[in-house]
């Protein structure tokens, strides 16, 4: 299917001229990660979820894994400095971050969010993730993402 027009994301990082790959996938939509990298012919250890988390401080944390992963929250916790983290309920992430479940990017959110990614976003050339709607992905480097947000990496994965 045709795309008609750039998402937030995409504009964004046109606007900051960062070079990037965009994917649509809308006549097939789904939320489900491995489904998403595999109608991109993408390995999904390349495919990243976006996923919003709060701490026992009430200070809320980006978190970006490999789709077919799990976030083990008490590494998150431990890379972000709180005693505990857990995720957000599915209702609150539209008014707190202006994205809906399965569309969410790290990029363009309300506010701009501590950001972890899972450490070996760096063993690639590129990463995919979320361009903020769903049937949309973008493809950039982790340097050019880090260009845009705040990002570390760490161990945050269930083993």
């Amino acid at each position: 299917m045709k795309k008609e027009e750039k998402t937030n994301v995409e504009r964004l990082l046109t606007q900051k001229k960062i070079s990037f790959k965009s994917y649509c996938y809308v006549d097939q939509p789904t939320t489900v990660g491995t489904e998403v990298a595999a109608l991109m012919g993408q390995d999904p250890e390349r495919v990243y979820k976006t996923l919003v988390t709060v701490g026992k401080s009430k200070a809320n944390y980006i978190f970006m894994i490999p789709v077919a992963e799990e976030l083990d929250l008490k590494k998150a916790a431990k890379a972000v400095g709180e005693k505990s983290i857990e995720m957000i309920p599915q209702k609150e992430l539209l008014p707190l971050t202006g994205y809906i479940h399965g569309g969410c990017s790290p990029i363009g959110m309300k506010k701009l969010f501590p950001t972890t990614i899972h450490r070996t976003a760096e063993d690639y050339d590129t990463i995919i993730f979320s361009a903020g709607k769903i049937g949309y992905q973008v493809e950039l480097s982790y340097a050019d993402l880090a260009q845009v947000i705040r990002i570390q990496t760490a161990d945050i994965i269930v083993e």
